[in-house]
Order: structure tokens, then sequence, then C-alpha cells
């Protein structure tokens, strides 16, 4: 395709290393975006399916599993820039039902969970300094939604100085279009867009 040249000419879409020490990030899998009786979600029960998948191979090579959680207490709900632009997720606030995780995932109590105000799950949290501690060099992003929160944390991983790899079965969006436009922008500029299969095969071989 042409615009696939246009890339390639310019110089994108390079694949990046799978490094040895990897994380398993599993972004915003909490009711707000994964219960479709709340605006704010869609039916992510095949994206959850796939991740679980994920999860397991992660914890048979003790690759750290870390989630991340988008939750406003009252007073953010009326000051923060981002809920004038994003309404919806006004009703995110601590201690309701649409910020805790999704009880289908297969969580540890010994998961880090991050909390976080933005986008990225690396803006304004301590996951970078987190990952460099633990010595990692590679991120598995899984979650919600791909073209908002995926896609930024996928942008600020490459910046902290993360390889990427995105898993699109395991990502939910709201519609089609944003979710693929926004694969196709992280695997041109930012990171790998993988199969599940491609993450077990990665994980598998540690």
């Amino acid at each position: 395709m042409a615009q696939e040249k246009v890339y390639r000419d310019a110089g994108f879409g390079v694949r990046v290393p799978r490094g040895p020490k990897p994380a398993l990030i599993v972004i915003d899998f909490s009711y707000g975006f994964t219960d479709a009786r709340y605006p704010t979600a869609s039916d992510a029960a095949r994206q959850i399916e796939a991740t679980n998948h994920l999860i397991a191979a992660a914890r048979q090579k003790s690759v750290p599993v870390i989630f991340t959680v988008i939750a406003f207490n009252t007073a953010e709900v009326e000051t923060l820039a981002w809920l004038r632009k994003a309404a919806g997720m006004k009703a995110l606030v601590v201690g309701s039902r649409l910020v805790e995780i999704d009880d289908r995932l297969d969580r540890s109590p010994d998961d880090a969970v991050i909390f976080k105000k933005g986008a990225s799950a690396f803006f304004g949290t301590n996951l970078a300094a987190h990952l460099t501690g633990d010595g990692i060099d590679t991120v598995i992003l899984t979650g919600a939604t791909t073209s908002g929160c995926v896609r930024a944390s996928a942008v600020d991983a490459v910046q902290s100085g993360f390889n990427v790899l995105v898993v699109p079965d395991a990502c939910a969006d709201r519609a089609a279009p944003p979710h693929d436009a926004a694969l196709y922008d992280i695997d041109q500029k930012y990171g790998d867009v993988i199969t599940s299969s491609e993450g077990l095969s990665y994980l598998a071989g540690l």
C-alpha cells in the first residue's frame, strides 16, 4: 500500500528488541471500561480472556504483572482539564465500582496497582521508577482503551526507555476505527503490535 511505503521510506516501522526482562502492564481494565452498563465502557470479555492467557504465561516465568486504574477524588472532578473534554469520565471516582479492577482478571494480591489521573500509565505516577528499579527493559501492554490510555502509555513507555509491545486482541476500545488507527500509529512509531500467540511465545522463551 502507498501509505506503508511512505512510512517505510521515512524509516518508520522498524521492529523493536524483545528484552530478557519484560513486564506485563494491564491498563485500566476496571469496570468503568469493561462493564458495558456504563457509558464509558465497552464489552471487553474477549480482551480480558486474552489478557488472562498472557498473565498465566507471565506468572510461569516470574514476569511482573502490573495493573493500572484511573480514579479521581471529588475535588479533581471539577478541576482537571482532561475532564472538561472527557466529561463522561467524571464518574470514575474513588470508592465507586467503576474504578475497581474487573474480577474476571487473574489478579494476585502481590501484583502492583498504579493509580493514575491521566491517559498515560506513566504521567504523574511512579511506574517508570518501579520498572527501572526492577530492571525491566520491555513492556507488554494490554487494556483499555486502545486509542486512549494504551496508546498514551505506549508513547510514554518508549520515551521512558522501554521496548514496547502491544497486544491488540487484548486491547479494548469503544469503536473499531480509533482502535485500528491507534494500533497502526503505535506499530509505525512507538512499539510493535503483536498477536497474543507472539506474546505467549516470547514469554515462554524467556
